[in-house]
């Protein structure tokens, strides 16, 4: 029986390396077949984590927030209508240099919002486009489906320039049909969100490192992991087995962008943060109580995301240093297996 591994279970190996300057390092990527970005982190479609406020700070430091779906749609464009009323000539010449040295067919700063794959996915996803969103990504538990094979076509006739991230998924079988489906990008990535019950309540998933290596493999379009992401450690380790962008949840929930109210404590600040498949997230969106598939609760308000991103990034960049690699186009260093020992001594262990 084939062994299964996860972001712990892996040490990445360091490199020669001539970096002088960690700040040199350019982080540039790309998202999905034609749109690009700054750096690699994407804020989740989660109703506690990404609404326009997020989405718009994640755009000036130049990453990407996927506006979530647990709205009216009318709610949504306007969501959408103000990140892209957002846009500065400042923005685009910060954005401008990625153009100057990085493939991206389409040189604009993306806009992306999350629609599913039944239901009212299809006008959804129209009036989203209509509005200015480039990228849509179907957000569903399980992608390789019937219906994301449908909603792919439907969402990619809509125009020639709109792309489509299509997951969760976990398999190579999956990857290849997703994209020979029409996907331009693929989030990668089942059971591992820090509120998701799915491999408890299932049996269903495959540890994130072996899922996501197997997929970044033979994947022909821009690969997104999902799940799983505590630390830039684990953002470098993702990164390393090929992904092209992050999506993080938890480590940006509770920021002063995050939707929700800040809510006082004798202990202190915090904000809520639920599992989009929560029983909390359906009731509070009136959807049909079944498939509970998370959980929610209340985690410490953190302040401004712009620190959290930049500490990040900052790891991410000394990672690059380690492998001997001054861009994410150069960046692919070798990994060992750690035991149990060897996790423990990987983390402060005296404290």
């Amino acid at each position: 029986m084939k062994v299964a591994l996860t972001y712990d279970d892996i040490q990445l190996i360091p490199a020669y390396s001539e970096i002088n300057s960690r700040r040199n390092i350019k982080l540039h990527t790309q998202v999905t077949r034609r749109y690009g970005l700054l750096q690699p982190l994407i804020a989740s479609p989660m109703d506690t984590v990404c609404d326009s406020e997020m989405a718009i700070e994640m755009m000036k430091l130049g990453g990407l927030g996927i506006i979530h779906r647990f709205m009216t749609i009318e709610e949504q464009v306007a969501e959408v209508a103000k990140v892209k009323a957002a846009r500065t000539m400042e923005m685009y010449e910060n954005w401008g240099v990625m153009y100057d040295d990085w493939h991206a067919d389409l040189k604009q700063i993306p806009i992306a919002a999350a629609v599913g794959a039944n239901g009212d996915y299809y006008e959804r996803a129209k009036a989203l486009v209509e509005v200015g969103a480039d990228i849509i990504l179907i957000d569903v538990a399980h992608g390789h489906h019937k219906n994301v094979a449908e909603a792919i076509g439907r969402i990619k006739s809509l125009n020639d320039f709109v792309d489509v991230i299509a997951g969760n998924i976990a398999t190579a079988l999956a990857a290849e049909d997703l994209t020979a489906w029409g996907a331009d990008g693929l989030r990668v990535g089942i059971g591992g969100g820090s509120l998701c019950t799915t491999r408890v309540k299932t049996g269903f998933g495959i540890p994130n490192v072996t899922c996501v290596e197997t997929i970044c493999d033979m994947a022909e379009v821009p690969v997104m992991a999902d799940g799983g992401i505590r630390s830039s450690g684990d953002i470098a380790k993702a990164l390393a087995l090929g992904a092209s962008t992050v999506m993080i949840g938890s480590l940006i929930a509770g920021t002063e962008e995050a939707p929700g109210s800040i809510i006082e404590k004798p202990n202190g600040l915090y904000k809520r943060y639920r599992g989009a498949a929560s029983l909390e997230t359906k009731m509070v969106h009136r959807q049909e109580v079944r498939n509970v598939e998370g959980e929610s609760t209340v985690i410490p308000y953190k302040g401004g995301v712009k620190y959290i991103v930049e500490g990040l990034l900052d790891g991410v960049r000394s990672a690059l240093s380690y492998a001997g690699s001054n861009s994410l186009k150069y960046y692919a260093p070798m990994y060992i297996q750690v035991t149990n020992a060897g996790q423990s001594e990987a983390k402060p262990h005296l404290l």
